[in-house]
């Protein structure tokens, strides 16, 4: 049997900086071709490496799934907003290799991604998904425990259309059940 079966589960590991040749050509195809992201000119590897010392400097996860010794796809964490009310939520981004799909790489991600986040103070994670989630994003999302929580209609224009965002969200360790760690009153 061979190591490199199509079956073979995804190695997740923190993203290097020898990974951002692969991660820049599957954002930018993504960038350039889908509605996954509303960026219409794909950012250089060098930008996405100062996107991610800004994720790695909160403290968040990038990731990348690794199969058959190529980058398959990558998620990370960012801030859900910047205002300081919104410290404990962070939103998520997955983004994969078209060669890929269909072998559990997504799944895989964004189970390590909240993993990992579940590790920090965050206690909501929001996915904002482009288009009604044509891709698969929502069902992926659901089987994560996301939850659907509206969405914003006509908010993009990309590629000669008008596009929704759909929110989901789902709570990341204690949630709301608890005070933020290291809060008057914390009871963890």
């Amino acid at each position: 049997m061979s190591e490199t079966s199509p079956a073979a589960a995804p190695l997740i590991r923190d993203a290097t900086h020898a990974d951002f040749h692969a991660i820049q050509a599957i954002y930018a195809h993504h960038v350039l071709t889908g509605v996954a992201s509303f960026e219409e000119t794909p950012p250089s590897a060098d930008d996405l490496l100062q996107r991610r010392a800004a994720v790695l400097a909160h403290g968040l996860p990038y990731i990348v799934a690794v199969v058959d010794g190529k980058v398959a796809g990558y998620a990370y964490a960012t801030l859900y907003r910047p205002r300081v009310a919104y410290r404990y939520t962070i939103e998520d981004s997955i983004y994969m290799d078209d060669a890929f799909r269909g072998r559990g790489v997504g799944r895989a991600l964004l189970a390590a991604l909240i993993e990992r986040c579940e590790q920090g103070p965050w206690r909501q994670m929001v996915a904002v998904i482009a288009d009604g989630g044509r891709g698969g994003s929502l069902s992926l999302h659901r089987s994560a425990g996301f939850e659907l929580v509206g969405t914003l209609k006509a908010v993009g224009f990309k590629q000669g259309r008008w596009l929704d965002s759909t929110l989901m969200q789902r709570a990341l360790g204690h949630g709301s059940e608890t005070l933020p760690t290291g809060m008057h009153g914390e009871s963890d």
